[in-house]
């Protein structure tokens, strides 16, 4: 093994053995320069360039094929921008031809993919809907501010009295809770409703609306309250971005997660109907997210949205720390030097990167291409000139003129095992999706734990807060018959064993019972089973007849279908539901309500025993 060491320091060990150490002393050698200035060691002479030249050649530098840098690149691709999309789960193809699925036009340039798939829905669906109440009367005065900015204050009174909200009606879709009760007593009758304008406006329209004779507006002002009253329709309409019907709702409930499909079309060739799914989103979505789903058409021959691209451009090389400098009086920077990683004989993977990092690390190139949002790319060639002028086409990852690369980044996975001998057909593809850089979220307005009970053979959601009709987070554990109540005890029967038929559980559990389902894959074959979760309620054994009813938006999504039960782990989950705003590339401010899947806290219990007997005097 060879030793290696510096000539200084074994000069100064010689000199030690001769003298005695002492600590008054020290011994020192320091470089003795010839000359006051360094012109000699600027230059930097070699003594025997010949000797030089040998070694290079020894090194077989002298053998390189090409020496030339690019200066210029040519790039040829076609591109094509989104045009339809699917909210949901796409249905599966049974035969080898995809099935087409009817989808809807779609432009990234107008909206986001995060509000088209997360959105829920928020405002009332009529008077007797109590969500939201604070955007009623918000938006009820925002239209008497656009009335007084038009000198139509003298209408104010009419509309209050014609528009006054009312409080909620019993037994409506949202808990009153004690603030929500004394913001309507502060509002009722003096406040006008802005869901019943936005009704009367809908249903008449607003030329109907100032020849109520109630109203009384004057024939003058008739034509500036109707414009008022339009303008305040388009306001209101955009102030959220709520899903119009179940075609445009992309929240899958027996998954927890939301599904999108978006489609584009390269050419006018069957083949190149591209279509890309994602299934399992639940936080940021990405070009990841999606995978190319070849057993799904969104239908889109009839878009021929398809482009080509020629750009000439100059490639700029590609760095990153670490690596050679390249010039000869550059110093690299020390604080990552891959010499200095510290690799034994079986750490291939460092050794790969370092040999990587000091022979080719200058070797790549960049190569600008300007993709609009929202598309799909494939390039079709690449010709790169050097400074010698020598032309070199640089074919595109599976082209057929090359052999089929085992490795390859930036290329979207196909949705079944079953596609890939159609790698050909699916292969440079690049997609940019239409999704947001940052967005504003709020704290969670509704949060749902779900959590395994094995000692009930159950599963639980627990509502632990959902949103009022104040849009403020209520806890649900706050709520008056939230603490179980003990039922007192007949003086009459105090003496005798008590028998209790089920122990009471607090009213925001709601139990997920499992059920078995025949498998849909496999029919007429018995013993295919599969279990699913089916959500449930409580009846409260008091002999009050109450019954847990969900109160929050998550379970009410779900409603009869079934949760698979793979989608609560021992681990649980968390479903959240926040406010989220975001600008967009055209400027235009978008704000939805959005369900987040997160993990759960583990199992639990809910203590939840059946038939059992007490002796006198226990009161557990």
């Amino acid at each position: 093994m060879p030793l290696f060491f510096d000539k200084a320091t074994a000069i100064n060990k010689n000199l030690a053995q001769l003298d005695p150490p002492s600590i008054t002393g020290a011994t020192r050698l320091e470089t003795l320069p010839t000359s006051v200035g360094m012109l000699t060691g600027l230059k930097a002479p070699l003594a025997d360039p010949l000797w030089l030249l040998s070694r290079q050649w020894q090194f077989n530098e002298f053998q390189g094929e090409d020496a030339g840098t690019p200066i210029q690149a040519r790039v040829r691709a076609t591109t094509a921008t989104l045009c339809r999309r699917f909210s949901g789960e796409v249905p599966t193809a049974v035969a080898s031809a995809p099935v087409a699925v009817p989808a809807q036009a779609y432009n990234p340039a107008q909206t986001p993919l995060e509000v088209l798939v997360e959105r829920r829905r928020m405002r009332a669906n009529d008077d007797n809907d109590a969500r939201m109440l604070t955007f009623a009367v918000e938006s009820g005065l925002h239209f008497l501010r656009m009335l007084e900015s038009l000198a139509l204050a003298k209408y104010r009174s009419v509309f209050v009295t014609k528009l006054a909200l009312q409080p909620p009606a019993t037994g409506t879709s949202a808990s009153i809770d004690d603030p929500t009760s004394r913001y309507v007593q502060s509002m009722a009758g003096r406040a006008p409703d802005g869901r019943q304008l936005a009704r009367l406006l809908r249903t008449a329209g607003p030329a109907q609306l100032v020849l109520d004779p109630v109203l009384n507006i004057a024939l003058a002002d008739r034509p500036k309250v109707q414009q008022a009253a339009t303008n305040w329709l388009a306001w209101y309409d955009s102030m959220y971005s709520e899903p119009g019907g179940a075609a445009d709702d992309g929240w899958n409930p027996p998954r927890l997660e939301y599904a999108l499909s978006v489609g584009a079309r390269l050419s006018a060739i069957g083949t190149d109907d591209m279509t890309y799914s994602a299934s399992e989103i639940d936080g940021p979505i990405d070009w990841s997210s999606f995978d190319v789903n070849t057993q799904a058409s969104l239908t889109t021959a009839a878009d021929q949205g398809f482009t080509s691209i020629v750009e000439l451009t100059i490639p700029a090389p590609v760095n990153f720390p670490g690596i050679p400098a390249p010039r000869f009086w550059e110093m690299e920077d020390a604080r990552l030097a891959y010499g200095l990683v510290p690799v034994g004989p079986t750490d291939l993977a460092q050794l790969l990167m370092i040999e990587y990092v000091s022979s080719y690390g200058n070797d790549w190139f960049v190569v600008p291409l300007t993709l609009p949002v929202g598309s799909v790319t494939r390039v079709a060639s690449l010709v790169i000139t050097d400074t010698f002028g020598v032309r070199s086409l640089i074919r595109p990852i599976g082209d057929p003129a090359i052999a089929p690369a085992h490795f390859s980044l930036w290329q979207s996975s196909f949705r079944n095992a079953n596609s890939l001998s159609a790698a050909p057909v699916a292969s440079n593809r690049f997609f940019l999706p239409p999704t947001l850089s940052r967005t504003i979220d709020s704290g969670p307005l509704e949060d749902v734990l779900f959590m395994r009970d094995e000692m009930a053979n159950l599963a639980w959601a627990i509502e632990r807060t959902v949103e009022s009709p104040i849009e403020q987070p209520a806890h649900r554990y706050e709520t008056p018959d939230a603490v179980p109540s003990i039922p007192p005890v007949d003086p009459a029967v105090a003496g005798l064993p008590r028998y209790l038929l089920s122990t009471q559980v607090p009213p925001n559990w709601i139990p997920l019972v499992p059920v078995q389902i025949p498998n849909p894959a496999f029919p007429n074959t018995p013993g295919q089973i599969l279990s699913r979760l089916k959500r449930g309620a409580i009846l409260q054994p008091d002999g009050s007849a109450r019954i847990h009813q969900a109160a929050g938006e998550v379970l009410r999504s779900l409603g009869n279908q079934l949760l698979y039960d793979e989608e609560v782990p021992r681990e649980g989950a968390r479903i959240t539901r926040q406010r989220r705003m975001a600008r967009w590339m055209d400027g235009s401010t978008w704000m939805w309500t959005s369900f987040r899947n997160q993990v759960g806290q583990g199992e639990g219990s809910s203590q939840l025993r059946f038939d059992q007997l007490f002796e006198p005097g226990d009161r557990s």
